[in-house]
């Protein structure tokens, strides 16, 4: 069958009533599409026959996971990324849902004749290795947590190395003015949750979900606490106590491979919990928020970073993405932040800060993608083509999603109160922040118990 491309993409167009965002080229060399417009490359029948099966989101990542979907070489993923968001959103195809009707009407029987003609009808094909099989047991059980946890951190600690760079730091950094590089966003995002904890030495830090152990490396040896960090992912927890081990501090910073609902040894006085409430799940959450505040010592702050999505529209229900559910972080959920908050507080804690960083997880999320392209060969030596496919598409289409305010990412700090009502905060934020004082002088000036950072004593 000559022109291929021009073909599938006609019917596509006509049963979908919009015209296509992207230029197509097909197996047979043919190209259809805008011209101008990022390209796609179907570079075999299956690619066709996935998003036959199944249209949409899912569909188009298994076929870029796979490999019989790629990015035409004079195009960019982002850019394909971006008009495939715009085209989803796009009213006819949001309010779009197609049924037999419409597969077997003359519109849809048009597209079937194409495919028929193209040789691209047949079973569809076995998804990816890399998708998650559907998760058995209880949702959001200890053991089916740990499992999903288990798929997205225990890929390898060198693999995250190439990604994360030297400060294995896996949440969103802080894009100072000054910042000349990740490192030292990374570095001044660790800086500001320890200033909004009020961290000072004699203090007891608790890290939920503490990942590679790099905040209770920064609060230990910066501002002189002893900490707990706690995590499900085996392969974290290793390095992390190596980490710890290496830095001297084994007498201050314990690492455990504990979920949060199995924490006993209350009070703390500061708890952190970064990119961790993500994988709680709506029905755990006030669970959660309520054993924070159990083991928060009165007076204590907690800083919770977390990733939120916008409300549903009216009439909408909401449903996590397909390709992340199944290929990045089974059993996620987003919730908007307002509903972070009311939780938060019916468990018992006082909002007193909300601070968006959604520009900033752009920038941090383009720096991991070009750390991936930079070490392609050798990530794909280390968890293979199709794994660091995923990874490449994931934080690329999260970087647009960031940028484009599809999601949204909030450091919220929060205090258990004292039996009379008491924040233990200072009056301004300016003063708790310490935005007076630069960095280094801010940590020394944590040794004393001066007012600006607040004076409240150790639980120990």
């Amino acid at each position: 069958m000559a022109e291929v491309a021009k073909q599938l993409v006609g019917a596509a167009e006509e049963l979908l009533g919009e015209s296509l965002p992207l230029r197509v080229q097909a197996w047979d060399g043919s190209v259809a599409g805008p011209p101008g417009a990022p390209g796609v490359v179907l570079r075999n029948r299956r690619a066709v026959r996935r998003l036959l099966w199944r249209p949409g989101e899912l569909g188009l990542a298994r076929a870029y996971v796979s490999g019989d979907l790629a990015i035409a070489p004079d195009s960019d993923l982002y850019e394909v990324l971006s008009a495939v968001a715009a085209f989803a959103e796009r009213p006819a195809i949001r309010r779009m849902r197609i049924g037999p009707a419409d597969a077997f009407g003359e519109k849809g029987r048009n597209l079937l004749r194409a495919a028929l003609g193209a040789g691209v009808l047949g079973l569809p094909p076995a998804p990816p290795a890399q998708e998650v099989h559907r998760a058995k047991g209880r949702l959001h059980s200890l053991l089916r947590d740990r499992a999903a946890i288990s798929h997205h951190y225990d890929v390898g600690n060198a693999f995250y190395g190439l990604v994360l760079g030297p400060s294995m730091v896996y949440s969103c950094a802080y894009w100072m003015p000054e910042a000349k590089s990740l490192e030292d966003a990374q570095e001044a995002k660790l800086d500001l949750i320890c200033r909004k904890l009020g961290l000072r030495p004699g203090l007891r830090l608790l890290d939920v979900g503490c990942g590679w152990g790099s905040l209770v490396l920064h609060a230990a040896r910066h501002y002189g606490v002893t900490a707990v960090g706690v995590s499900i992912s085996g392969e974290q927890v290793a390095l992390a106590r190596q980490r710890v081990e290496k830095a001297g501090l084994a007498g201050r910073i314990e690492i455990r491979l504990q979920d949060y609902r199995e924490i006993p040894d209350d009070p703390f006085d500061a708890i952190s919990s970064v990119g961790m409430a993500e994988h709680v799940g709506s029905a755990q959450y006030l669970t959660y928020a309520s054993g924070l505040h159990r083991l928060l010592a009165s007076g204590g702050r907690l800083l919770n970073h977390q990733i939120a999505r916008r409300p549903d529209r009216p009439g909408e229900r909401y449903a996590p993405s397909p390709f992340i559910d199944r290929y990045v972080f089974p059993d996620g959920e987003l919730s908007p932040v307002g509903t972070t908050v009311s939780v938060l507080e019916q468990a018992g804690f006082e909002v007193r800060d909300v601070e968006s960083l959604r520009e900033h997880y752009g920038l941090t999320l383009r720096e991991w993608v070009a750390n991936l392209e930079a070490h392609w060969p050798e990530a794909v030596r280390l968890v293979g083509r199709g794994r660091a496919r995923v990874w490449r598409l994931y934080m690329a289409a999260s970087a647009l999603a960031f940028e484009e305010n599809r999601i949204g990412i909030n450091q919220i700090l929060a205090v258990h109160p004292g039996p009379d009502g008491a924040s233990g905060m200072p009056a301004t934020r300016g003063q708790w922040l310490g935005e007076t004082l630069p960095a280094p002088e801010l940590r020394r000036a944590a040794g004393a118990a001066g007012a600006d950072l607040g004076d409240r004593p150790s639980v120990r």
